[in-house]
């Protein structure tokens, strides 16, 4: 018997709303987890940057040589 009552897109909607919550206010002082801190990402980018660099002066060093 088949269930005409069925949403297959309950569950999706029932994650976006669970994911789209904001996280709850904690204490000052208290130690989140939730999220990236901009510092991280900014160090993240420049390391990247950085090996970008010295992969691509390796690559040109050795086309010369």
């Amino acid at each position: 018997m088949a269930d005409n009552d069925y949403d297959p897109a309950g569950s999706t909607q029932m994650f976006r709303a669970f994911v789209d919550e904001t996280p709850a206010p904690q204490s000052p002082g208290s130690v989140s987890t939730y999220g990236r801190s901009s510092g991280n990402r900014t160090g993240t980018i420049a390391l990247i940057a950085v090996i970008g660099l010295v992969v691509l002066g390796g690559v040109i060093w050795l086309a010369v040589k």
